[in-house]
């Protein structure tokens, strides 16, 4: 055991860091899809409001109006 214990605290140091830099790297990536995600919902609703307001039928009235 004593010649096995020195290789393992060898690697635990690098073991920590990988996982540190896994959760970082995953929290930035999910970060960024949500921001994307809120960045198309924000252009959609805008562009839904500036249609409405020019009177331009959308997609979606288009539909309702053939019901």
């Amino acid at each position: 055991m004593e010649s096995v214990l020195p290789y393992v605290l060898a690697i635990v140091p690098t073991i920590g860091v990988g996982t540190l830099f896994y959760f970082v790297i995953k929290s930035i990536l999910e970060g960024d899809r949500r921001e994307r995600l809120a960045q198309a919902r924000w252009e959609a609703a805008n562009d839904s409001a500036a249609n409405a307001a020019e009177g331009v039928d959308t997609p979606a009235d288009k539909s309702a109006d053939r019901r």
